[in-house]
């Protein structure tokens, strides 16, 4: 068969499809090298988001020209930190749909350098390898922005939250949980605002897992239409009832994936 014709039919096939093909025989693994059949793959914005791969890199390669388009969606299915490290983006490589990563290091979180309040954990539960503690406090408010260029199409926003605070012993996965307190009394509310004024608030009133696991909880969802503007993101999540105090919670970071997309093994929560 033609090489041409293999990759007529590549191009039907999801990424991890095109790369079991390949092994097939000579003209199968030429055609899913093509670029032709990766273009399609790939973000709208590719040449962006591989710009920011190859400065993290320290490759000079702006534009991703001198490398195949195969080349390209494999360099952004491997997570790329930005802003000094507090930031992540990767594509999914089913479908090459954007994925972000927000540090908690990355947002403005009331009381976060008194020790009485908040503490940084060192912990391999974390992208970022560390969280930040909350031991109690009256006021919770955690703000946080984004300015990026999606490729147009439907996210969500999520923030990644545990009560209690995990650590290990002798191998084991424990959860102290004697600080937790206050989240039963009044919901936490989580906003969303975007540059085109698209909004959303959602409220939960935090439950502390059986086994005291991390949970994302959803706080809304927006559309980006063109992928060559940056879009502005704020999102905060806030606890001001001071008639009584809270504690026990880690904050590890902000997820946005595409909408409908669930992680493996991921304990999601909506409303």
């Amino acid at each position: 068969m033609p090489e041409s014709c293999v990759a007529a039919v590549l191009l039907y096939l999801d990424p991890p499809e095109i790369c079991q093909v390949a092994r097939l025989n000579r003209a199968f693994r030429g055609a899913a090298s093509a670029d032709c059949v990766w273009a399609v793959k790939l973000p709208a914005n590719y040449r962006y988001l591989a710009a920011l791969a190859a400065a993290a890199d320290d490759e000079g390669r702006g534009d991703g020209d001198e490398a195949t388009k195969k080349e390209i969606y494999a360099r952004l299915c491997r997570p790329t930190l930005f802003d000094t490290g507090r930031k992540e983006f990767w594509i999914l490589k089913n479908k090459g749909g954007l994925c972000i990563s927000i540090s908690s290091k990355a947002m403005t979180i009331t009381g976060i350098d008194d020790r009485r309040y908040w503490s940084h954990l060192a912990t391999d539960e974390s992208r970022f390898h560390s969280v930040a503690y909350l031991q109690q406090i009256w006021w919770l408010e955690v703000d946080g922005e984004l300015e990026f260029c999606f490729p147009s199409g439907s996210y969500s926003l999520f923030f990644h939250l545990h009560l209690g605070r995990p650590y290990r012993r002798m191998g084991r996965r424990l959860c102290a949980t004697e600080h937790v307190h206050g989240w039963d009394v009044t919901p936490t509310r989580f906003q969303l605002s975007t540059s085109d004024e698209q909004q959303a608030t959602s409220e939960y009133s935090l439950h502390l897992h059986e086994q005291g696991g991390w949970k994302l909880y959803h706080v809304g969802d927006f559309v980006v239409s063109n992928s060559d503007e940056p879009m502005k993101l704020k999102f905060s999540m806030m606890q001001i009832d001071c008639t009584h105090t809270k504690g026990g919670l880690c904050v590890d970071s902000v997820f946005i994936y595409p909408k409908g997309y669930k992680p493996e093994k991921a304990n999601i929560v909506c409303m």
